[in-house]
């Protein structure tokens, strides 16, 4: 299984507004010199981000983007969801496929952690070192 370079942005941007923006507004240059990528590319997953009620877009001249969610209540799901989808990660064409199964537990089980993470936690351990980003 692999997550999209979409969804490893989208987490460390969440984790990035948890740790030094809280409640400021960081416009969308900001956060894409920050992270050395493309503004059109980080737009495109900030929006992916609005849709999912997880940050808010404020236009116009003082404009920028700010954590629209509670930070205790924002899990790792929720922005994985927001970039992956929320569909199966296995399928299986046969009615009464017991791979199906196994492989649906187990996705239940990793969303059941997923959901239970919540950023805030990783962003208080000053995790975002992990290379994302200019120091």
């Amino acid at each position: 299984m692999k997550y999209t370079k979409a969804t490893n942005y989208a987490l460390h941007t969440i984790v990035y507004m948890i740790e030094y923006a809280k409640n400021e507004k960081l416009t969308l240059h900001t956060l894409a010199d920050h992270f050395n990528i493309s503004a059109t590319y980080l737009s495109k997953i900030l929006t992916q981000l609005v849709k999912a009620d997880l940050i808010e877009s404020i236009s116009g001249v003082n404009g920028g983007y700010i954590l629209r969610k509670r930070i205790e209540d924002i899990s790792f799901l929720d922005v994985i969801s927001a970039t992956e989808g929320t569909g199966a990660l296995f399928h299986c064409n046969e009615s009464k496929c017991l791979i199906q199964k196994v492989m649906a537990d187990a996705e239940n089980v990793m969303e059941m952690y997923l959901q239970d993470k919540k950023i805030f936690e990783v962003a208080q351990n000053n995790s975002d070192s992990c290379g994302m980003g200019k120091e």
